[in-house]
Protein backbone atom coordinates (compact mmCIF):
# COMPACT_ATOMS: atom_id res chain seq x y z
CA UNK A 1 0.00 0.00 0.00
CA UNK A 2 1.41 3.37 -1.17
CA UNK A 3 1.86 6.05 1.97
CA UNK A 4 -0.27 8.70 2.15
CA UNK A 5 1.28 11.78 2.86
CA UNK A 6 -0.37 15.31 3.77
CA UNK A 7 0.39 19.31 4.08
CA UNK A 8 -0.66 21.53 6.08
CA UNK A 9 -2.63 24.19 4.49
CA UNK A 10 -2.20 27.99 7.06
CA UNK A 11 -5.42 28.91 5.24
CA UNK A 12 -7.84 26.69 7.02
CA UNK A 13 -5.27 25.41 9.59
CA UNK A 14 -5.60 22.10 8.82
CA UNK A 15 -4.22 18.91 7.27
CA UNK A 16 -4.47 18.18 3.59
CA UNK A 17 -3.67 14.95 1.62
CA UNK A 18 -1.30 15.65 -1.34
CA UNK A 19 -2.54 14.70 -4.46
CA UNK A 20 -0.66 14.32 -7.64
CA UNK A 21 -2.12 14.84 -11.11
CA UNK A 22 -1.14 11.84 -13.73
CA UNK A 23 1.49 14.31 -15.44
CA UNK A 24 3.43 15.09 -11.89
CA UNK A 25 3.08 11.03 -11.43
CA UNK A 26 4.52 10.21 -14.79
CA UNK A 27 7.33 13.15 -14.15
CA UNK A 28 8.24 11.91 -11.02
CA UNK A 29 8.62 7.76 -12.32
CA UNK A 30 10.72 9.07 -15.27
CA UNK A 31 13.00 10.88 -12.78
CA UNK A 32 13.57 8.09 -10.47
CA UNK A 33 14.47 5.81 -14.00
CA UNK A 34 16.74 8.05 -14.82
CA UNK A 35 18.69 8.53 -11.79
CA UNK A 36 18.55 4.78 -11.07
CA UNK A 37 19.57 4.21 -14.53
CA UNK A 38 22.98 6.56 -14.27
CA UNK A 39 23.55 5.32 -10.65
CA UNK A 40 23.72 1.71 -12.44
CA UNK A 41 25.88 3.32 -15.30
CA UNK A 42 28.26 4.75 -12.75
CA UNK A 43 28.44 1.26 -11.09
CA UNK A 44 29.32 -0.99 -13.91
CA UNK A 45 31.93 1.75 -14.95
CA UNK A 46 33.45 1.41 -11.47
CA UNK A 47 33.17 -2.14 -11.86
CA UNK A 48 34.74 -2.60 -14.75
CA UNK A 49 37.74 0.34 -14.21
CA UNK A 50 39.02 -1.54 -11.28
CA UNK A 51 42.17 -3.89 -12.44
CA UNK A 52 41.81 -7.11 -11.31
CA UNK A 53 38.29 -7.48 -10.64
CA UNK A 54 36.55 -10.96 -11.70
CA UNK A 55 33.47 -12.34 -12.11
CA UNK A 56 32.89 -16.31 -10.96
CA UNK A 57 32.82 -17.34 -14.56
CA UNK A 58 35.63 -14.97 -15.40
CA UNK A 59 38.05 -16.87 -12.62
CA UNK A 60 36.52 -20.26 -13.57
CA UNK A 61 37.48 -20.17 -17.29
CA UNK A 62 40.88 -18.55 -16.39
CA UNK A 63 41.30 -21.11 -14.12
CA UNK A 64 40.04 -23.67 -16.72
CA UNK A 65 42.68 -22.14 -19.40
CA UNK A 66 45.31 -22.35 -16.97
CA UNK A 67 45.10 -25.79 -16.69
CA UNK A 68 44.62 -26.17 -20.89
CA UNK A 69 47.75 -24.59 -21.05
CA UNK A 70 49.84 -26.45 -18.67
CA UNK A 71 48.27 -29.98 -19.99
CA UNK A 72 49.24 -28.79 -23.57
CA UNK A 73 52.75 -28.08 -22.35
CA UNK A 74 53.23 -30.94 -20.74
CA UNK A 75 51.83 -32.65 -24.11
CA UNK A 76 54.49 -30.50 -25.75
CA UNK A 77 57.43 -31.55 -23.59
CA UNK A 78 56.14 -35.34 -23.73
CA UNK A 79 56.16 -35.45 -27.65
CA UNK A 80 59.83 -33.99 -27.59
CA UNK A 81 60.92 -36.98 -25.36
CA UNK A 82 59.43 -39.05 -27.43
CA UNK A 83 61.00 -37.84 -30.80
CA UNK A 84 64.48 -38.09 -28.81
CA UNK A 85 64.04 -41.62 -27.86
CA UNK A 86 62.76 -42.12 -31.69
CA UNK A 87 65.45 -40.38 -33.11
CA UNK A 88 67.71 -42.19 -30.70
CA UNK A 89 66.14 -45.74 -31.63
CA UNK A 90 66.55 -45.02 -35.54
CA UNK A 91 70.09 -44.06 -35.21
CA UNK A 92 70.65 -47.68 -33.53
CA UNK A 93 68.26 -48.95 -36.64
CA UNK A 94 70.32 -47.51 -39.09
CA UNK A 95 73.70 -47.64 -38.09
CA UNK A 96 73.69 -51.18 -36.02
CA UNK A 97 70.49 -53.36 -36.36
CA UNK A 98 70.81 -52.97 -40.51
CA UNK A 99 74.57 -53.16 -40.51
CA UNK A 100 74.19 -56.70 -38.68
CA UNK A 101 72.40 -58.00 -41.23
CA UNK A 102 74.00 -56.16 -44.34
CA UNK A 103 70.94 -54.49 -45.21
CA UNK A 104 71.00 -50.92 -46.61
CA UNK A 105 69.14 -47.98 -44.01
CA UNK A 106 66.01 -46.41 -44.67
CA UNK A 107 66.15 -43.42 -46.84
CA UNK A 108 65.75 -40.39 -45.24
CA UNK A 109 63.29 -39.42 -48.17
CA UNK A 110 60.86 -42.39 -46.42
CA UNK A 111 61.70 -41.17 -43.01
CA UNK A 112 60.78 -37.40 -43.26
CA UNK A 113 58.27 -37.82 -46.63
CA UNK A 114 55.19 -35.59 -46.21
CA UNK A 115 52.08 -36.46 -44.60
CA UNK A 116 49.96 -36.14 -48.14
CA UNK A 117 47.33 -32.88 -48.79
CA UNK A 118 47.78 -29.71 -48.15
CA UNK A 119 44.42 -29.16 -46.61
CA UNK A 120 44.82 -31.41 -43.92
CA UNK A 121 44.76 -28.55 -41.07
CA UNK A 122 42.16 -26.69 -42.82
CA UNK A 123 39.45 -26.88 -40.29
CA UNK A 124 42.16 -25.56 -37.53
CA UNK A 125 42.28 -22.05 -39.33
CA UNK A 126 40.50 -18.87 -38.28
CA UNK A 127 41.70 -19.60 -34.39
CA UNK A 128 43.98 -17.02 -32.57
CA UNK A 129 46.98 -19.80 -31.75
CA UNK A 130 45.99 -21.71 -35.25
CA UNK A 131 49.61 -21.94 -36.05
CA UNK A 132 50.57 -23.54 -32.33
CA UNK A 133 48.09 -25.91 -32.85
CA UNK A 134 48.46 -26.57 -36.58
CA UNK A 135 52.60 -27.09 -36.09
CA UNK A 136 51.44 -29.55 -32.91
CA UNK A 137 49.77 -31.20 -34.93
CA UNK A 138 52.38 -31.76 -37.59
CA UNK A 139 54.77 -32.91 -35.43
CA UNK A 140 52.37 -35.42 -33.73
CA UNK A 141 51.66 -36.60 -37.04
CA UNK A 142 55.01 -37.05 -38.31
CA UNK A 143 55.87 -39.11 -35.10
CA UNK A 144 53.32 -41.46 -35.19
CA UNK A 145 54.57 -42.36 -39.22
CA UNK A 146 58.47 -42.59 -38.20
CA UNK A 147 57.21 -44.54 -35.24
CA UNK A 148 54.48 -46.71 -38.11
CA UNK A 149 57.90 -46.64 -40.38
CA UNK A 150 60.36 -47.91 -37.45
CA UNK A 151 57.97 -50.79 -36.32
CA UNK A 152 58.04 -52.30 -39.66
CA UNK A 153 61.53 -52.44 -39.72
CA UNK A 154 61.99 -53.77 -36.72
CA UNK A 155 59.54 -56.38 -37.53
CA UNK A 156 62.17 -56.98 -40.48
CA UNK A 157 65.35 -57.27 -38.45
CA UNK A 158 63.33 -59.61 -35.62
CA UNK A 159 62.53 -62.05 -38.92
CA UNK A 160 66.45 -61.48 -39.94
CA UNK A 161 67.52 -62.29 -36.62
CA UNK A 162 65.52 -65.24 -36.42
CA UNK A 163 67.40 -66.75 -39.32
CA UNK A 164 70.75 -65.59 -38.41
CA UNK A 165 70.91 -66.51 -34.22
CA UNK A 166 74.57 -67.39 -34.82
CA UNK A 167 74.73 -64.08 -35.50
CA UNK A 168 72.88 -62.80 -32.97
CA UNK A 169 74.63 -64.26 -30.15
CA UNK A 170 78.21 -62.77 -30.85
CA UNK A 171 77.36 -59.60 -30.95
CA UNK A 172 77.92 -57.44 -27.89
CA UNK A 173 74.56 -56.62 -26.34
CA UNK A 174 75.18 -56.43 -22.52
CA UNK A 175 76.52 -54.23 -20.16
CA UNK A 176 80.59 -55.66 -19.37
CA UNK A 177 79.10 -55.35 -15.29
CA UNK A 178 76.70 -55.74 -13.25
CA UNK A 179 74.98 -52.07 -13.35
CA UNK A 180 71.09 -52.46 -12.82
CA UNK A 181 70.70 -49.01 -11.42
CA UNK A 182 72.70 -47.28 -13.71
CA UNK A 183 74.66 -45.43 -11.53
CA UNK A 184 78.47 -46.93 -12.43
CA UNK A 185 78.15 -45.12 -15.33
CA UNK A 186 81.50 -42.69 -15.26
CA UNK A 187 81.84 -40.87 -18.66
CA UNK A 188 80.66 -42.28 -21.77
CA UNK A 189 82.67 -42.35 -25.74
CA UNK A 190 82.67 -38.52 -27.12
CA UNK A 191 85.15 -35.30 -26.37
CA UNK A 192 86.06 -35.64 -22.21
CA UNK A 193 88.39 -34.43 -20.18
CA UNK A 194 91.85 -35.93 -19.57
CA UNK A 195 92.58 -36.38 -15.88
CA UNK A 196 96.00 -36.45 -16.16
CA UNK A 197 96.12 -33.60 -18.53
CA UNK A 198 93.30 -31.55 -18.07
CA UNK A 199 92.71 -30.83 -21.96
CA UNK A 200 89.95 -32.12 -24.21
CA UNK A 201 90.52 -35.28 -25.50
CA UNK A 202 88.05 -38.40 -27.47
CA UNK A 203 87.30 -41.03 -25.54
CA UNK A 204 86.76 -43.58 -27.66
CA UNK A 205 84.91 -45.77 -25.26
CA UNK A 206 83.01 -45.79 -21.88
CA UNK A 207 83.74 -46.33 -18.46
CA UNK A 208 82.03 -47.99 -15.67
CA UNK A 209 83.22 -47.30 -11.69
CA UNK A 210 83.44 -50.00 -9.30
CA UNK A 211 85.13 -51.74 -6.54
CA UNK A 212 88.43 -53.57 -7.42
CA UNK A 213 87.39 -57.27 -7.51
CA UNK A 214 83.90 -56.48 -9.24
CA UNK A 215 83.44 -59.06 -11.99
CA UNK A 216 83.69 -58.49 -15.90
CA UNK A 217 81.51 -60.35 -18.28
CA UNK A 218 81.75 -61.21 -21.72
CA UNK A 219 79.30 -59.18 -24.14
CA UNK A 220 78.72 -61.57 -26.96
CA UNK A 221 80.11 -65.36 -27.60
CA UNK A 222 83.78 -65.23 -29.13
CA UNK A 223 87.75 -66.06 -29.01
CA UNK A 224 89.39 -64.66 -26.27
CA UNK A 225 92.73 -63.07 -28.72
CA UNK A 226 94.63 -61.21 -25.94
CA UNK A 227 95.07 -61.22 -22.30
CA UNK A 228 98.22 -58.79 -21.17
CA UNK A 229 98.95 -55.49 -20.51
CA UNK A 230 101.38 -55.29 -23.42
CA UNK A 231 99.51 -51.96 -24.87
CA UNK A 232 99.70 -48.70 -23.42
CA UNK A 233 97.64 -46.85 -21.23
CA UNK A 234 95.40 -50.28 -20.44
CA UNK A 235 96.78 -52.02 -18.06
CA UNK A 236 96.03 -55.77 -17.74
CA UNK A 237 93.48 -56.01 -20.55
CA UNK A 238 91.02 -58.36 -22.54
CA UNK A 239 90.02 -58.50 -26.11
CA UNK A 240 87.25 -60.69 -28.03
CA UNK A 241 87.11 -61.41 -31.57
CA UNK A 242 83.08 -61.86 -31.95
CA UNK A 243 83.28 -62.38 -35.36
CA UNK A 244 81.12 -60.52 -38.54
CA UNK A 245 84.38 -58.17 -37.61
CA UNK A 246 83.14 -57.08 -33.87
CA UNK A 247 85.64 -57.12 -31.36
CA UNK A 248 85.03 -55.87 -27.63
CA UNK A 249 87.85 -54.76 -25.24
CA UNK A 250 88.22 -54.44 -21.77
CA UNK A 251 90.76 -52.40 -19.68
CA UNK A 252 92.39 -51.59 -16.19
CA UNK A 253 91.54 -54.97 -15.14
CA UNK A 254 93.00 -56.32 -11.69
CA UNK A 255 93.29 -60.34 -12.84
CA UNK A 256 92.42 -62.35 -15.31
CA UNK A 257 89.77 -65.44 -15.39
CA UNK A 258 90.53 -66.29 -19.20
CA UNK A 259 93.46 -66.88 -21.19
CA UNK A 260 93.93 -65.71 -24.71
CA UNK A 261 92.41 -68.70 -27.13
CA UNK A 262 89.91 -69.58 -24.61
CA UNK A 263 86.04 -69.72 -26.14
CA UNK A 264 83.67 -67.51 -24.17
CA UNK A 265 79.93 -67.38 -23.68
CA UNK A 266 77.61 -64.45 -23.12
CA UNK A 267 77.71 -64.23 -19.80
CA UNK A 268 80.82 -65.87 -19.08
CA UNK A 269 82.89 -64.06 -16.11
CA UNK A 270 86.46 -62.79 -17.94
CA UNK A 271 87.99 -60.99 -15.39
CA UNK A 272 87.62 -58.39 -12.53
CA UNK A 273 87.58 -54.70 -11.67
CA UNK A 274 91.14 -53.07 -11.16
CA UNK A 275 92.82 -49.80 -11.88
CA UNK A 276 96.03 -50.84 -13.86
CA UNK A 277 97.76 -49.13 -16.38
CA UNK A 278 96.47 -45.33 -16.74
CA UNK A 279 93.83 -45.14 -14.35
CA UNK A 280 93.10 -42.78 -11.58
CA UNK A 281 90.68 -45.22 -9.89
CA UNK A 282 89.20 -48.29 -10.02
CA UNK A 283 87.24 -48.77 -13.37
CA UNK A 284 86.22 -50.37 -16.24
CA UNK A 285 87.13 -49.14 -19.38
CA UNK A 286 84.92 -50.92 -22.15
CA UNK A 287 85.78 -50.31 -25.91
CA UNK A 288 83.56 -52.17 -29.32
CA UNK A 289 85.52 -52.28 -32.31
CA UNK A 290 83.62 -52.72 -35.73
CA UNK A 291 85.87 -53.56 -38.87
CA UNK A 292 88.75 -51.87 -36.86
CA UNK A 293 87.32 -48.53 -36.19
CA UNK A 294 86.57 -48.14 -32.56
CA UNK A 295 82.48 -47.13 -32.04
CA UNK A 296 80.39 -46.06 -29.54
CA UNK A 297 79.00 -48.78 -26.94
CA UNK A 298 75.98 -47.16 -26.62
CA UNK A 299 73.87 -48.62 -29.19
CA UNK A 300 74.70 -52.45 -27.56
CA UNK A 301 72.74 -52.62 -24.35
CA UNK A 302 69.86 -54.28 -26.27
CA UNK A 303 70.29 -57.28 -24.38
CA UNK A 304 69.76 -56.01 -20.88
CA UNK A 305 68.21 -52.50 -21.11
CA UNK A 306 64.59 -51.39 -21.27
CA UNK A 307 63.62 -48.26 -23.38
CA UNK A 308 63.15 -46.47 -20.48
CA UNK A 309 66.56 -47.69 -18.60
CA UNK A 310 68.03 -47.05 -22.20
CA UNK A 311 67.19 -43.57 -22.19
CA UNK A 312 68.63 -43.15 -18.40
CA UNK A 313 72.07 -44.38 -19.64
CA UNK A 314 72.11 -42.18 -22.38
CA UNK A 315 71.78 -39.16 -20.24
CA UNK A 316 74.58 -40.51 -18.03
CA UNK A 317 76.83 -41.12 -20.51
CA UNK A 318 76.36 -37.85 -22.90
CA UNK A 319 77.83 -35.87 -19.56
CA UNK A 320 80.30 -34.44 -20.15
CA UNK A 321 82.79 -35.02 -17.24
CA UNK A 322 86.22 -36.48 -16.35
CA UNK A 323 87.19 -39.95 -17.44
CA UNK A 324 88.80 -42.27 -15.26
CA UNK A 325 91.68 -43.10 -17.47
Amino acid sequence: MSKVKYYYNSETLSYQKIEYTFKEKFLRFILVFLVVLTLSIILVGIYLSVPGLETPRERLLKKELTEMKLNYESLIDQNHKNEDVLHELIERDDNIYRSYFGIEPISKTIRNSNLGSVNRYQDIKGYSNADLVKDTHRRVDKLSKQITIQSKSLDEIIKLAQSKQSLMHTIPAIQPIKNDQLKRMASGYGWRTDPFTKARKFHSGMDFSAKTGTPIYATGDGVITRADSRSSGYGNHIRIDHGFGYLSLYAHLSKYNVKKGDRVKRGDIIGFVGSTGRSVAPHLHYEIHKNGKKIDPKNFYYGSLSNIEFQAMLNASSRSSETLD
